[in-house]
Order: C-alpha cells, then structure tokens, then sequence
C-alpha cells in the first residue's frame, strides 16, 4: 500500500493516464463490447453511441478525482477558475474555432478536385440545420467533458517538466491511444475492398499522428491564454468539423488518402506555428 501510495503521488499525470484508459475502456467494452468483437457496423449497432458516451466518462471523472487527490479543493477552484477564463485576446479564438475547418477544409477541397466523393458532408446537406445543431451540440459537450482531464489535470503538470511541443506529443500519443478501441470499431467495417493489413494500420496511424499534432497546436494555445474554456473551443471544432460538417469518406482507399493528406497539413501547421511563435518555450511555473 505505501508503495502504491509512494507512485501516485509521485507520478501524478502517469496515474491520470492510467486511471482514464482503465474507466474509458472498461466503459466501452461493458456499454458495446459484444458489438466491438462481433465486429458489427458501428453506423447501425445501437449499442456504439452509448458505448462511446460511456467513454467519454473518463477524462473528467479522472481528472476531477485526481485534481482532488493531488491538489484538494484548492485545486478543484483554479480548475473553474481555468475553465471560465475568456477574457483572452480575440486571435486565441480565432485560431480555437476556426484552425480545425482551415486545415480539413482545404485538404478536402484540393482532394475533391480528383473525386466528387471529398467533397465536404455540407456542401451535400439537404437538411444543413441538421446537420450543424447536433454537431454543434455534441462538440461542446465533447470538448468539455474531455478537456477537464486532458487540460484540466495533465497539461499543466506535464508543462513543468516539458515545453510546448514535447508536452503535446505526449497528451497527444495517449490522447491517441485512448481511442483505440472506438477506431477499432470503426475501423473493422470499413476496409472496403483495402486488405485489413493495409487499412487498420494506416488508420490507427495517421488517427494518432492527427490528433498528437492538434494537440500540440492545441497546448500552444493553452500555454498563450491559461484558458480551459478555449481548449473546450478548439476541441469542440476538431469534433464539429471532422465527424460532422466536413465528415470525410469513412471507408476504403478514399478514406486512407484523405487521412494521410490530413496528417500532412497538420504536421504542416505544427511547423508554421513553431516557425512564427517557438513550441520549445521553457517549462512553466502553472500546475
């Protein structure tokens, strides 16, 4: 027990890491587990929504108990203090909100000028009302549920320890991780005439390397505002654009491609800010 005990306090981030993917994967696998190893369509399996939201539990569950453990109620205000901070300069929501569409919007414009099939789920929207309300809704909610851990607990402890873009790659890898049993569902349906051998590692990879890029640019923005909210933002964004108003092809060759040009121009804008603004800034006195 007191070594036990000794880790945790020691390893604070390393014990949040833990602690999410233990609840987020036991979650999902309780909600949704018979439909992840049958292998069933995760557009038709009732069972995938719940067991996604079922998931989402664990970044703020975890991180609010471990703000409490590690920092008690003292801890539990400098979050609400983070989380309701908006008074930030107008550039640090320009960037938050409008980032994520940038860059998806532009790879899939250039793309959908070799196949109609890019083209992004808007501009064919019958209904875009529809289309923008729930996604604007499930966004916001994402956004925040996550980054009360993600921001909230790990990023400013890591950043005592590490600048700006070793402190995102680390978030961002697990971030990634922490996703691999719901690609794994999505992935497992939608080979699409690609061999499984081509098509699961070609998605997990370029899956991860996307998301450990925006949350370099992601920590970037944290570490200019000290702002949660604005973390909500952009982390709302990404969801807003990439499942819903500029939902790619979700199968197959199409799907690789995009998702391979997508990680590109992310890397891309990952240097454009280091270039313009340093991502090697020394560790910071937050925790």
């Amino acid at each position: 027990m007191m070594i036990a005990q000794g880790f945790l306090t020691k390893h604070p981030v390393r014990t949040y890491f833990a602690l999410t993917i233990t609840l987020s994967w036991s979650g999902l696998l309780m909600v949704g587990g018979a439909g992840l190893v049958a292998g069933s369509n995760w557009q038709t399996d009732p069972r995938f929504l719940p067991a996604i939201q079922t998931m989402l539990l664990g970044p703020p569950v975890t991180g609010i108990l471990c703000t409490i453990l590690f920092s008690g109620t003292a801890g539990l205000r400098d979050l609400l203090v983070r989380l309701i901070r908006w008074r930030v300069h107008v550039r640090w929501y320009a960037v938050a909100l409008l980032g994520a569409p940038l860059v998806q919007g532009s790879v899939l414009m250039a793309l959908s000028l070799s196949s109609p099939v890019y083209l992004p789920a808007i501009v064919n929207a019958s209904d875009r009302a529809a289309l923008l309300l729930p996604a604007i809704a499930y966004g916001l909610l994402g956004g925040l549920v996550e980054e009360l851990g993600w921001t909230g607990f790990a990023i400013p402890r890591l950043r005592t320890r590490f600048g700006v873009l070793t402190t995102g790659i680390i978030v961002g890898v697990v971030w990634g991780v922490w996703h691999m049993l719901q690609m794994w569902w999505v992935g497992s349906t939608s080979f699409d005439g690609v061999s499984a051998g081509i098509f699961l590692p070609v998605y997990f990879l370029t899956a991860i390397a996307a998301l450990t890029a925006y949350r370099v640019l992601m920590v970037w923005v944290y570490d200019r505002t000290a702002s949660v909210l604005i973390a909500v933002l952009m982390h709302g964004s990404y969801i807003i654009c990439t499942l819903f108003v500029f939902a790619p092809p979700t199968t197959g060759m199409p799907f690789l491609l995009y998702s391979v040009a997508f990680v590109v121009v992310l890397w891309l804008a990952v240097g454009v800010a280091a270039a313009v603004a340093g991502l090697h800034r020394v560790p910071s006195a937050r925790a």
